[in-house]
């Protein structure tokens, strides 16, 4: 496949027009996206993809609700010129939550306010059944603070698979996300809803509190790359082995494999208390209840973001006993989780 859009290459928007710097990301499905500089001067990107439906969708939806909340990464422009390929523009950020965190592990600040922006995000979305369907570090965008602040805005972004729950594409449970942050009902292939979002931004969360890049319920962890017929069935093992066992709730689903595999894995023995070999010198308490409270494997028992808004943890001030022992910490825990 050749290049989408070349350096230099001139677009005419609605509102202004933009001339392409470079390539910053190919995506296997004939899209890619760019920085670009509008006619002010400004920086901005533009996403571009051919033959799929996942451009006007994100159009659509930031038109619809980046008026009702700041947490969203908005809409520019539309590109009206060339047609091909279909463009859009999207507000310039410096970098994402995944690069800053794996450049310098965040603090319990820096968390916090990674946490409730996106929760303020997918509370909008949520309020009227749409599922954002792919919370990860890497689709929530930064601008870097000042005065003393690591980060000044915060937003959720790729909203182009944002999709209502009552669409008969959350009914038949299609797979959505990446594996190691998809829900336990989606990579079952069961119904699932704006639940599915909350474990997502769950296992975000757990990678940011225990850091070092460390993300749980990855199998290249236990060297299973991606193309084995074992990876998502390891991702639900690890599943089972942190926040285990399966509930027998999920007869509820009515779906005879899934409770063929979860019989299965919950037959393998009781998991371990969660986090039982993490102290709070490793992770402050406070940090795993919040986790606990979200990590559950029955969609129907996770709060919902405006409940988790409302949670005691964005006002609690426990010691950040990582930085007690410089790097030590952050060794610590990941070791301790390495463990299990």
């Amino acid at each position: 496949m050749g290049r989408l859009l070349s350096a230099e290459a001139l677009l005419l928007g609605r509102l202004s027009s933009y001339t392409i710097s470079k390539e910053l990301h190919r995506a296997i499905d004939e899209g890619a996206v760019y920085l670009a500089r509008s006619r002010n001067g400004e920086k901005c990107i533009v996403k571009s993809i051919r033959g799929h439906g996942r451009l006007k969708s994100e159009a659509d939806v930031l038109k619809r609700y980046q008026a009702e909340t700041r947490f969203l990464r908005p809409l520019v422009d539309d590109i009206q010129d060339p047609i091909d390929p279909p463009s859009i523009v999207l507000r310039y950020l410096d970098s994402d939550v995944l690069t800053e965190s794996n450049k310098k592990r965040l603090s319990r600040p820096e968390i916090k306010q990674v946490a409730r922006s996106v929760l303020e995000a997918l509370r909008v979305l949520h309020h009227d059944g749409m599922v954002h369907t792919d919370v990860k570090l890497d689709n929530i965008f930064m601008n870097r603070g000042h005065n003393g602040g690591r980060f000044s805005d915060i937003q959720l972004g790729d909203c182009g698979g944002v999709v209502s729950q009552n669409s008969s594409f959350a009914k038949d449970g299609h797979f959505i996300g990446a594996a190691f942050t998809r829900s336990p009902e989606a990579t079952f292939q069961l119904p699932w809803g704006t639940a599915t979002d909350i474990w997502s931004f769950g296992t975000a969360m757990l990678s940011l509190i225990f850091g070092g890049g460390y993300h749980l319920f990855n199998p290249r962890i236990e060297k299973i790359e991606t193309e084995s017929d074992n990876y998502e069935f390891t991702v639900l093992k690890r599943m089972h082995r942190f926040f285990g066992p399966f509930p027998q709730s999920y007869h509820d689903f009515n779906d005879e494999d899934t409770m063929t595999i979860i019989n299965f894995i919950n037959a393998q023995g009781p998991p371990p208390k969660p986090f039982h070999r993490v102290g709070p010198r490793e992770v402050p308490s406070a940090d795993t209840a919040f986790l606990l409270k979200i990590m559950k494997l029955d969609p129907r028992d996770r709060p919902t973001a405006e409940e988790l808004l409302a949670d005691v943890w964005f006002t609690e001030e426990s010691q950040d006993t990582r930085d007690l022992l410089p790097g030590e910490g952050l060794e610590r825990s990941i070791w301790s989780l390495r463990q299990i």
